[in-house]
């Protein structure tokens, strides 16, 4: 579970023939699969997977479907899928058919970079065929869309603004606990626009002012999607691997695992920040990430 990095002696076609090999005759040999591919970065899976239709005449990721199921088939289908493919294809996922899956906007919109959500949302109109705007402004509403439409331009301020820190901190600070009712649009634009070292800044002096979090203020002030997402991007200011370990740590403590978010981690994160992600875990929870996910 550490971050996974390039394999050194790779070599494609001996990949492929090994996984060629794992799915001939009765039975898979899931273990094969499993190892090959956890111990490959995603770049050398891609290589892999050309190699395989090089060779074999058909695609990879349909043979491995034809070959496995369930929970596996899933995690082995998203460790072959390339990153920024991925992330679109889970919001395309989290918008289409009856209802929509806010967990999933909010977990990739306030954690990915500016560069690359612009990098998924020009891979979700060449892969699904619409505008990822328009598609968010089609399923949600209010504050809450504004606020993940400003996230969407991935143009967060790069700077720290020293001489509108405290100013910053006193608006939040009217326009929420310092006042009756809340003024959604001043958060929305400090914490949709500024850079993350300038809002870090600004939540310490916000703590100076009001005597708690700003994650405080915003569970007093605000309900529902448009809270989770503000808590979502302040958490990511403060630390994204915390925000993840956190978000993992919950998939697992309702009744029954929700797979479908510890898969989406475990692979979205594995080449990114899988090293800090679970030494935040074991510093928040006192046990291991690796433990609590093998007795589940």
């Amino acid at each position: 579970m550490s971050v996974v990095k390039p394999f050194v002696n790779f070599n494609a076609k001996h990949d492929a023939e090994l996984l060629h090999r794992a799915m001939k005759g009765i039975g898979t040999d899931e273990d094969t699969v499993l190892m090959v591919l956890t111990a490959r970065c995603n770049d050398q899976r891609q290589e892999i997977k050309a190699a395989y239709k090089k060779t074999y005449g058909k695609d990879l990721v349909s043979a491995l479907k034809s070959e496995l199921g369930g929970l596996f088939e899933d995690l082995i289908v998203s460790l072959m899928t390339p990153p920024v493919l991925y992330d679109a294809t889970q919001l395309h996922k989290a918008l289409k058919g009856a209802g929509t899956d806010d967990q999933v906007l909010i977990e990739i919109l306030a954690s990915r970079t500016g560069e690359e959500i612009k990098e998924i949302t020009k891979v979700y109109k060449k892969e699904f065929g619409g505008k990822l705007e328009k598609d968010i402004c089609g399923d949600t509403g209010g504050s809450y869309r504004k606020l993940l439409v400003i996230l969407l331009q991935g143009s967060r301020e790069e700077d720290v603004d020293e001489d509108n820190i405290e100013k910053d901190a006193k608006d939040l600070y009217a326009a929420g606990e310092g006042k009756c009712g809340t003024d959604e649009e001043k958060f929305i634009t400090i914490l949709g626009n500024r850079s993350e070292e300038h809002l870090r800044r600004v939540f310490d002096a916000y703590k100076k002012i009001s005597g708690s979090d700003i994650e405080e203020s915003i569970k007093g002030e605000t309900t529902g999607n448009l809270e989770d997402l503000m808590l979502a991007i302040v958490k990511c200011v403060k630390s994204v691997p915390g925000y993840f370990a956190e978000s993992l740590y919950k998939s697992m403590r309702r009744a029954g695992t929700d797979d479908k978010t510890l898969t989406r981690i475990m692979v979205s994160r594995s080449e990114v920040d899988m090293l800090d992600i679970r030494a935040n875990f074991k510093k928040m929870y006192g046990q291991s990430l690796y433990t609590t996910i093998q007795v589940l």
